[in-house]
């Protein structure tokens, strides 16, 4: 296959290209919700996905990266594309695309429209893999709603160093007329896409303006345009999930017109399952290291925005023992801007480099990363070794998080002997 030999490259050329001699399969997919944002996109997914689900819904997901296994980005109808499913797609993008380059998440994207397409569904979570405007999702032409959820800075050498300017590209995804559920945003990241919705006469329901949604006497409060409405917790862990559910069901909303008074939405507010966000991790080889009495955590998020959050949920809810923190984290990352907010709830970091990964920051450079940001930082070979260390610290009952990365997530949950959720609908 001619992959293109850049791993990113924002264009649509070649995915218009390749879905042109593919008959454009873009064309016919279900009635489509478009995710783009730089946090949540993944959570707001997963609710949406357990409550269609729930409502008897037949229900197409695209999501990326995969944790530990490839068919994780494309789920059909409820259940992850089998491996001959995915054989045979392939084989007829490779075909269709001529030996012209392609990158893989362009010719997967291909893959997955082929797929969806194929099989008939009620609706299709489709979540852009960076960006909106040139991500290679951004070929279908009238989603039924697009989201945005909250902006803030990564992939700054794709997108640019001003936070108006990601947002900018965010919002590529919104359509003329098409609804557009809009997060809360920093200023000048709401002014951008506010603008770009009313140059296209998209209409906005907007977080704060339109929406709202809070923790209340250990419920989760729904203010919206079908009223007031009284639901259970996210069983996602963490204060950003009330926020991320909010978006999900000012999402629902639109997409059924209301409907939140259906027991699916409750359902699928306790039944979402996302891993490696604020994931406790499972007995396993890698949990064995540790004492009985201690307790393992992952959580992917890698960008500033996500080191805060991580912050903030440490210092309200895990001060009862020390937290230790492993980490790695890939080059094109704001290591020490991610790991600024935690110096101050953290004992100590380890770095570690991410197997398999040749664009990993190596043990050394995010030592380096972690000292600037006020950590007691040492190496550590791997994370079973980096474990090992903090046993052998013999401080009693540890809390260890491990972080930075998707990518290292997914070897974490392999190495645990977990899988990356269910494999279909219950």
């Amino acid at each position: 296959m001619g992959l293109h030999p850049k791993l990113i490259d924002l264009s649509l050329g070649r995915m218009e290209r390749l879905l042109d001699n593919l008959d454009h399969p873009e064309d016919y997919l279900p009635p489509t919700i478009h995710v783009a944002g730089t946090n949540g996109k993944g959570s707001v997914l997963a609710y949406l996905r357990a409550m269609f689900e729930a409502a008897r819904k037949k229900v197409h997901v695209y999501t990326s990266p995969h944790l530990v296994r490839f068919q994780e980005r494309i789920r059909l109808n409820g259940k992850l594309i089998s491996e001959h499913e995915l054989a045979g797609q392939l084989e007829e993008c490779e075909v269709a695309n001529g030996g012209q380059p392609i990158t893989l998440f362009e010719i997967t994207t291909a893959m997955a429209y082929l797929a969806f397409a194929r099989e008939p569904a009620d609706v299709l979570l489709l979540e852009t893999g960076l960006g909106g405007r040139l991500d290679a999702t951004n070929v279908i032409k009238k989603p039924k709603t697009t989201v945005i959820t909250p902006v803030s800075m990564d992939h700054r050498q794709f997108l640019g160093d001003e936070l108006a300017g990601i947002a900018w590209e965010k919002a590529g995804i919104i359509k003329p007329g098409v609804p557009l559920v809009l997060a809360a945003q920093e200023r000048d990241a709401d002014a951008a896409i506010r603008a770009r919705a009313e140059e296209l006469r998209a209409p906005v329901y907007g977080e704060e303006t339109d929406w709202s949604v809070r923790k209340e006497d250990s419920k989760l409060v729904f203010e919206g345009a079908t009223g007031r409405h009284v639901l259970p917790l996210p069983i996602l862990v963490g204060e950003h999930q009330i926020r991320n559910a909010g978006i999900a069901l000012a999402a629902f909303e639109r997409f059924r017109a209301g409907h939140l008074s259906d027991p699916s939405v409750s359902w699928g507010l306790t039944a979402a399952e996302w891993p490696a966000r604020l994931q406790r991790m499972a007995d396993g080889p890698l949990t064995a290291i540790l004492s009985d009495t201690s307790e393992l955590w992952l959580d992917g998020g890698h960008n500033p925005a996500a080191g805060a959050m991580l912050a903030s949920h440490a210092g309200a809810n895990w001060t009862d023992r020390p937290l230790h923190l492993i980490g790695g984290m890939m080059n094109s990352k704001d290591t020490v801007d991610f790991l600024q907010p935690l110096g101050a709830v953290a004992a100590s970091f380890l770095g570690v480099a991410i197997p398999g990964e040749e664009n990993s920051l190596s043990a050394a450079d995010l030592v380096d990363a972690a000292l600037i940001a006020g950590l007691n930082a040492r190496t550590a070979a791997d994370v079973p070794a980096a474990l090992e260390q903090i046993q052998s610290l013999g401080d009693g009952p540890v809390r260890v998080l491990i972080c930075g990365s998707l990518y290292l997530a997914g070897t974490v949950l392999a190495c645990n002997e977990e899988t990356a959720g269910s494999l279909e609908t219950p």
